[in-house]
């Protein structure tokens, strides 16, 4: 079995992971949409994106837990790296509106 604690592969998953369930929920709640079960308005401009990027960025806690638990410190150091990067870019996306 070879070594995943590695700061690359933290990285790595650490971007994949929300990124790949921000568009699973974007797409979920279009479907909704379609089905009249979920509303096209919401509380302001852009709410249900900025709302599920946070969501799924939040996923990366899950996997700093498991890594944490398993004690593989590099892989934790590269979620966190990923973690940091995407809320700054959500920050940056979603801060101007929001302000």
């Amino acid at each position: 079995m070879p070594n995943r604690n590695l700061l690359w592969t933290g990285l790595l998953i650490g971007l994949l992971l929300p990124a790949l369930l921000y568009v699973i929920l974007l797409n979920l709640f279009s479907l909704l949409e379609i089905k009249g079960a979920a509303s096209t308005s919401g509380l302001s401009q852009n709410f249900r994106e900025r709302t599920l990027a946070i969501v799924a960025l939040a996923s990366n806690l899950w996997l700093m837990n498991m890594y944490r638990r398993r004690r593989w410190e590099l892989a934790m150091r590269g979620v966190v790296v990923a973690t940091t990067i995407m809320a700054l870019a959500w920050l940056y996306t979603f801060g101007t509106k929001l302000f």
